[in-house]
């Protein structure tokens, strides 16, 4: 699909009833309404990221109090994506502060994990930074389900979040997992102080990538003392419903995951995303080193009538 900027602020600005009823339309065409995809993230390695990402606690530029661990044994991962499964998860996701795997034997065990994962008949998904052309290729064969590799916010404001990392290395990474046929999830972050015509530079660039992302996690930030963001205003809710109908929109045959500051939301706004084209949430008690709502998710969905989607048999 080949969208221009124009084209994507022609949607993200509809009078707001008309956008939620066209993502909602779309949203009906191409999935289940009443689905929910429930992902669980695990932390496999914490902290002491070379990367100086402003939003992040885990960069070793900030000094944020977090507990900071070497990678994971493959034991103790099975272990919870087992207990993952066991509350509804079909999607299992690891996640290490890198800026890319370097060490041959820690790469090895993370191969390890995906092949175990799968084995589980969950779907595997992990995000390590940057790749090389073999490490993705390497991954792909060890059944990887899908890539997370965010772009995070529009090129233009990139700069002022991140500079220890170019837009184009994160577009090269994306290539290499393509070319791996490994899926991609692939989304950002609202809240860092970006304007709204940034935000539809982000959905513009994700909607620009050939194929699109299969997920596309839309994340608000939490912000977190220590980091730079520590005071980044709150989000306007219903900008974040615009974000994920325009994402719908763009992106109609992809998951659209409501993502990072799911305990800040009412369930009134999670309701409203759901039927604006979010169909994919994270579960379970924490997003690598920030809370989640967890435990009340399956209260939510009841209450709205809605269901986990169902994993592999």
């Amino acid at each position: 699909m080949t969208v221009t900027r124009d084209e994507v602020r022609s949607l993200y600005e509809l009078p707001f009833p008309e956008l939620l009823h066209r993502a909602a339309t779309v949203h009906r065409a191409h999935h289940n309404p009443l689905h929910v995809q429930l992902c669980q993230l695990e932390n496999i390695k914490s902290g002491r990221c070379p990367e100086d990402c402003h939003y992040c606690p885990q960069s070793a530029h900030h000094e944020t109090g977090i507990d900071e661990y070497g990678l994971e044994t493959v034991d103790d991962v099975l272990a919870a994506a087992r207990e993952a499964k066991a509350g509804g998860a079909t999607r299992f996701c690891l996640g290490a502060a890198w800026r890319g795997p370097r060490s041959e034997a820690e790469f090895e065990r993370v191969l390890a994990m995906v092949r175990g994962v799968r084995a589980l008949g969950m779907e595997s998904c992990v995000t390590l930074g940057l790749l090389t052309e073999d490490q993705a290729r390497r991954l792909g064969e060890a059944g990887l389900t899908a890539y997370n590799h965010n772009l995070d916010t529009s090129p233009e404001f990139y700069p002022r979040i991140i500079t220890t990392r170019r837009y184009e290395d994160r577009l090269e990474t994306i290539a290499h997992v393509r070319r791996a046929g490994v899926a991609l999830c692939c989304g950002g972050i609202i809240g860092m102080g970006e304007s709204r015509e940034d935000r539809m530079g982000l959905l513009h660039a994700l909607a620009s990538l050939d194929p699109p992302p299969e997920s596309v996690p839309v994340n608000v930030l939490v912000p977190v003392k220590g980091t730079p963001l520590e005071s980044a205003a709150p989000v306007d809710p219903i900008e974040l419903v615009r974000c994920i109908a325009t994402a719908r929109l763009l992106m109609p045959r992809s998951r659209v995951r409501l993502s990072a500051g799911r305990l800040e939301m009412t369930s009134e706004l999670q309701a409203l995303c759901f039927y604006a084209g979010a169909n994919s949430i994270f579960t379970g008690p924490k997003l690598l080193t920030t809370p989640n709502p967890g435990e009340g998710d399956g209260a939510l969905l009841a209450a709205l009538g809605m269901t986990a989607e169902p994993g592999e048999a």
